[in-house]
């Protein structure tokens, strides 16, 4: 099939691209060409802002394609434009979602595709939501037959190895030598990050698949894990020395880091587990690439890219650390209690 994908370079479109050149499909991107990411032979190319709507439509109107991937639409506004632009034009729109529309915690684990949404969780979570519904309201008009999927936690070359403060890759030094490492709560919560290659796979195989049409799909880890787990995996992936974690519970965090735990705030704090039963049995959804893999060939692509940094946060990090065990040493020593 001919396939437009809106993006195409970012840490799971480069990998769409990939496979689907891979498995023998003429493919567009468009972007806005700024990031030097290897792109296959063969893969045309349409530079352009995809929030410029006026533009945007104009500079796709005569791209003959059966397929689009929109990897960056993130509103209702953005699906409008998709609407207008390949309205009866394409048979099969497939729009990357997120797990984010759901509710946190959720009411039960593992969560499926038909669990109550709830736009208040985040604005990002919000704006998912309402594109989701635009889309549906267009296929049921006769637009285009729409695919959602939802992914979890997606890393892999080209992205951060994710931690309590978000994305900065001073966190792999601090693995490395060995430093402390402040884990939110008692580290129990759980995640589940799954390898762009893996999540990629499932977009390629929905690409003109009647069974994915009008249908949303969960395409998330099949290793969900504890945070304490988690740093111990990247440690042992990067041989580096068992992890000293440090564990302060979230609330204080975002009490005294508000700017540095946005993430934490809105996803790292729950625990939740996704089915991916759905996706297996239409998409042919696979977990092949376990986590400590996954993050030996993050981190080998950041370094290759000289994209770790040597440590700016570290002041911040080793005074936090400093001062909360002094704290609750002094708490252990002073506190009584005389009650029966």
């Amino acid at each position: 099939m001919d396939v437009l994908i809106i993006g195409g370079t970012g840490v799971i479109s480069t990998g769409i691209t990939r496979q689907l050149v891979e498995s023998g499909h003429d493919v567009t991107i468009f972007n806005r060409g700024e990031t030097n990411v290897e792109i296959p032979d063969g893969v045309k190319r349409i530079h352009g802002d995809r929030f410029d709507y006026d533009a945007f439509e104009n500079a796709v109107s005569g791209v003959d394609v059966d397929a689009v991937i929109d990897m960056m639409c993130f509103s209702p506004e953005d699906a409008e434009s998709d609407i207008r632009a390949f309205g009866e034009e394409v048979e099969q729109l497939i729009f990357t979602s997120t797990i984010d529309v759901y509710a946190r915690p959720p009411e039960r684990n593992p969560v499926t595709e038909d669990a109550a949404r709830n736009p208040a969780v985040s604005e990002y979570g919000a704006q998912k939501a309402a594109a989701e519904d635009r889309f549906r309201e267009a296929e049921s008009d006769g637009a285009f037959d729409v695919t959602i999927i939802r992914p979890w936690s997606t890393y892999g070359e080209g992205g951060p190895v994710l931690h309590t403060f978000g994305i900065e890759t001073d966190y792999i030094e601090r693995i490395r030598q060995g430093k402390p490492i402040v884990v939110h709560g008692d580290g129990t919560s759980l995640w589940g990050p799954c390898h762009r290659d893996d999540v990629a796979r499932a977009f390629v195989n929905a690409v003109g698949n009647e069974a994915a049409y009008g249908e949303t799909y969960h395409v998330t880890s099949e290793e969900v894990i504890s945070w304490n787990q988690y740093h111990r995996r990247v440690a042992s992936a990067l041989d580096a020395p068992e992890p000293d974690l440090v564990h302060i519970p979230t609330d204080i965090l975002r009490d005294v880091a508000p700017d540095r735990t946005e993430m934490l705030r809105d996803h790292f704090q729950f625990s939740t587990v996704f089915d991916n039963s759905k996706a297996k049995r239409d998409l042919g959804f696979e977990y092949t690439i376990d986590f400590e893999t996954g993050v030996e060939r993050t981190v080998a692509w950041l370094e290759v890219h000289d994209e770790i940094e040597s440590g700016e946060d570290n002041a911040f990090e080793d005074a936090l650390i400093d001062d909360w065990r002094e704290s609750t040493a002094e708490f252990r020593e002073q506190f009584t209690w005389n009650g029966q």
